[in-house]
């Protein structure tokens, strides 16, 4: 009886310490009621008989789960562990993130994103701003400006209708002897009354905030619809494809956090182009700070050279050098050979070495000869003509190995070998390719190979319509199966229709055979979201003079304010130089996209058509952009020369065209 009397009045005395630490956090925290947030207190633990849940606060930062601790000894996240005192409380941490998975869960059922709710743990008295996996460690006197201090994720509807939600589903204790007492049968939570939470209110207004803020902000909103696709568990490697427009890369950033916060592996995000990965690690660290440091966003060629020099396995990488080997190979071996008479331009050969012969991986002439399938290259290549290729492919490697360097696929295929060479040792638990239409065969066969076939292991998002470079592959080539684990995106939340309509009739002719195999028609069926309201300005020149007088003239037409939301985008780089001259001089700030970093900024972005891929702006402007693809001369034996070129060239502008999202430019000028 008298170990009871203690622990009882053990019990009393830490009840009386919560209770007055509760107070004064909560003091703290009621003076963001004035700024539109909503406070609950002392909530029912839906399930338990009597657990509880502090606090939740919901406002213009999100749903924030709070434990308040009054602790005697000072607290400290050391080595990833909750200590105070000599102790461990890594139990707390743990009951923390339990009750924050039932408030996700409560709002995921009503359209809130799962990287709006983070979880809490405020100490009385104390004075602390860290970290533990995605849980954050405040003092009593940190918590109210870190708050003040989150980025804007809910409007005052939202608020409103979301705090109602929660203050259903975790009801308040009518009786707080029940904490200190025998615990009474929890009331049945009361079944959501729909009627007081406008869903698709909420759905809309969240729509039309996301539009109205800067561009960037818009590219991280993801639509309440998709929202079950971000939390899907997969079985094994998983697809994600639809149109442009779809919201394809936004499910991609979205997933990314949601894996980070469920799992205690690095994640790796992977596109092919270069100034991506800065952007979206930009993103995502607006969306998701707690959860940032734990993925990884890089360039498919950057991530392996440092995976190889991790490895110790040396490597020189030497465009340059490249390049000038495949030059002496075609003067000796590409000019004057039946390849001329395809085509006499050595980009095309250069071409089918990188994407065809090493981006498949190919070794023999035996793999390359007939009847292999060539994907997304038109031309007809009998056996002479691919005798000459791989003649000149091999004389491409004498010459580049005499110079001791490689070039960017065989970095590739030493990573991939690396990788099948030692399974199992990166310390990632989930791969996410964006764009990964645009990846080569052995590329995707290397980040298939980090994970394998582990549940959620490997996510590939892309279409195979906006692929921007020749040749291709299929995922079943690469061992790859994504049978009963993929998802085609159908609504297009991004283009008004009168965008979207002149983009698709670009390529409406153009049918293409996916990775996954399909054969998919050019003009696909797409659900429009955001309907009328765009506009697509067709503007003809005599003279490129005057072509270049009209687009200054529908930039200053927009005004300074819109321009941080504008984009002249150019078919190659040495156009976007001329633009970039040609805006200077007229006095509009731009920035590259190269130099583009996520943030906003005061200028018009200019970039090429491929630096735009997995980006949006409100305005785009396409100068010249109907300059015709430059087909061969001949005789009519460059019929499937010219058809491929023409066609990557309207992949490339349908994709350009549609990173608009409420005006299109066209412009052009008379040739002779």
């Amino acid at each position: 009886m008298r170990e009871q009397l203690k622990a009882a009045q053990w019990d009393v005395r830490n009840w009386e310490a919560a209770s007055e630490g509760e107070r004064k956090v909560a003091a703290k925290l009621h003076v963001l009621t004035r700024r539109g947030w909503r406070l609950l207190l002392d909530r029912r633990w839906p399930g338990t008989r009597a657990a509880n849940v502090d606090m939740l606060l919901v406002g213009p930062g999100g749903v924030f789960v709070i434990d308040v601790k009054n602790w005697r000894h000072a607290p400290e996240a050391v080595d990833g562990h909750l200590t105070a005192g000599g102790r461990t409380y890594d139990r707390e941490i743990g009951k923390l993130l339990k009750v924050t998975r039932l408030a996700e869960n409560a709002v995921s059922a009503r359209n809130l994103s799962p990287v709006a709710v983070q979880p809490l743990m405020v100490f009385a008295g104390r004075s602390l701003d860290a970290a533990l996996g995605t849980v954050r460690l405040l003092g009593e006197r940190e918590v109210t400006p870190a708050l003040i201090a989150e980025r804007t994720r809910l409007r005052p509807s939202e608020v409103k209708a979301i705090a109602d939600h929660l203050e259903r589903t975790f009801p308040a204790y009518e009786d707080t002897s029940a904490r200190t007492g025998p615990a009474a049968p929890a009331s049945p939570v009361p079944a959501p009354d729909d009627a007081l939470f406008d869903v698709e209110g909420i759905r809309n207004a969240a729509v039309e905030a996301a539009r109205s803020a800067p561009i960037e902000q818009w590219m991280t909103f993801l639509h309440p619809d998709q929202l079950a696709l971000v939390r899907r568990d997969w079985s094994g490697p998983a697809r994600v494809s639809g149109p442009a427009g779809t919201g394809k890369t936004v499910v991609a950033l979205h997933r990314a956090a949601h894996l980070a916060r469920r799992t205690s592996g690095r994640i790796l995000y992977v596109t092919f182009a270069n100034n991506l990965p800065r952007v979206q690690g930009t993103f995502l660290k607006a969306m998701a700070p707690a959860v940032a440091d734990r993925i990884d966003f890089r360039s498919l060629h950057a991530w392996a050279g440092q995976f190889l020099r991790d490895r110790g396995v040396a490597t020189r990488l030497d465009h340059d050098k490249s390049v000038d080997a495949f030059s002496r190979a075609w003067q000796s071996h590409g000019r004057r050979t039946v390849l001329e008479t395809l085509d006499p331009a050595p980009g095309y050969w250069q071409e089918e070495i990188d994407y065809v012969i090493k981006g498949r991986g190919i070794t023999s002439f035996e793999q390359y000869a007939p009847p292999l399938r060539r994907e997304r290259r038109r031309t007809v290549l009998r056996r002479t003509h691919r005798e000459a290729v791989w003649a000149l492919y091999q004389e491409y490697e004498r010459n580049r190995t005499a110079k001791g360097v490689h070039d960017f696929n065989d970095i590739l295929a030493l990573a991939l070998a690396e990788a099948l060479a030692h399974p199992g040792a990166t310390p990632y638990t989930s791969v996410i390719v964006d764009e990964v239409q645009d990846l080569t065969f052995v590329g995707v066969r290397l980040l298939h190979a980090l994970v394998g076939d582990a549940a959620n292991g490997l996510l590939l998002v892309g279409d195979g319509q906006q692929a921007v470079y020749p040749g291709g592959f299929r995922l079943s080539d690469a061992g790859i199966d994504v049978r009963g684990r993929g998802q085609v995106l159908r609504a297009n939340y991004r283009n008004a229709k009168e965008i979207l309509d002149a983009a698709l009739a670009v390529v409406a002719d153009d049918a293409f055979d996916d990775i996954d195999g399909t054969p998919t028609a050019g003009r696909r069926d797409v659900d429009l979201t955001y309907g009328d309201g765009g506009r697509v300005t067709r503007c003809t020149a005599p003279t490129r003079t005057e072509h270049d007088e009209a687009l200054l003239t529908a930039l200053r037409a927009l005004g300074p304010e819109a321009w941080p939301d504008s984009a002249v985008l150019c078919r190659t780089g040495a156009e976007r130089e001329r633009y970039r001259r040609l805006l200077t001089r007229a006095g509009i700030p731009a920035v590259t996209l190269e130099q583009y970093d996520g943030r906003p900024v005061p200028g018009v972005k200019l970039g090429s058509y491929h630096r735009a891929k997995g980006l949006e702006f409100k305005h785009v402007h396409l100068p010249d952009h109907d300059a015709p693809a430059t087909a061969a001369p001949g005789d009519g034996t460059d019929d499937g020369v010219a058809r491929e070129r023409r066609e990557l060239h309207r992949s490339q502008l349908f994709v350009a065209m549609t990173r608009a999202r409420d005006t299109l430019w066209l412009g052009s000028f008379g040739r002779p």
